[in-house]
């Protein structure tokens, strides 16, 4: 009877052991691997899971706008047909209907609006906020959340201010009205589309309703290209 009962738990031991060694295979592999063919290797979980967090929504709003009495809040939906022209516009697709838009103003004039983006960075996304003057102006850039390893220079005052007084009749591209970060390509790229895409976003549902909207033109060719390798389309 003892043997019986020892080799028993024995066996019970050992399937234990074994199971516990398959689920943890299982969620290694499961894991996400990203290789990086800057450094030439697969980042480590620690890289993988990098976040800075430099504004809730709600600060980066009075950011924003430091002198408005009040600041609200709303939502930007568009149609299946609206968010395409601004797609032909822009030159790139995009998943979002709705957009999260802070509006600053002061004895009823509007001072400005902010927009809450999110666009991949080189592997993961970048949460930002622009804003845009009361003319179409981007008046400032501010990295929310940052999820990469590197290249969180982006966040700074020397590399964002380069985004101020962008209209959308500038190109906001590397080695065109905008300096890059060496090691944050991507980064870069990503923030300047997501800037285009407020300047359009503002222009077209909220300055062009109260007649201060200019018209734009659809992206070339050449910029639809840029956006394909930017964002694999």
């Amino acid at each position: 009877m003892l043997v019986v009962c020892s080799v028993l738990t024995g066996f019970l031991s050992s399937q234990v052991l074994a199971d516990k060694d398959h689920q943890k295979r299982t969620e290694e592999e499961s894991q996400e691997r990203i290789w990086d063919h800057e450094v030439k290797r697969w980042l480590t979980p620690e890289e993988l899971g990098h976040l800075e967090i430099y504004f809730t929504e709600e600060e980066a709003a009075q950011v924003m706008f430091p002198d408005s009495e009040t600041i609200r809040r709303e939502t930007l939906t568009l149609t299946a047909e609206q968010k395409a022209f601004v797609e032909e516009v822009i030159g790139w697709e995009f998943p979002e209907y709705t957009f999260d838009v802070f509006i600053g103003e002061t004895q009823g004039n509007i001072d400005g609006y902010a927009l809450i983006q999110n666009t991949i960075g080189k592997h993961r996304p970048i949460t930002y906020m622009v804003g845009v003057t009361a003319t179409g102006e981007c008046m400032n850039f501010e990295v929310m959340v940052y999820r990469e390893a590197r290249g969180n220079e982006i966040a700074t005052k020397r590399f964002n201010y380069q985004y101020q007084g962008k209209t959308i009749g500038d190109p906001i591209r590397i080695n065109r009205d905008i300096i890059n970060i060496t090691g944050a390509t991507m980064s870069v790229r990503s923030a300047s589309a997501g800037v285009k895409r407020v300047l359009v976003l503002v222009n077209e549902f909220y300055l062009k309703p109260r007649g201060l909207g200019r018209d734009v033109l659809a992206a070339t060719s050449q910029e639809k290209g840029f956006f394909e390798i930017l964002f694999g389309l």
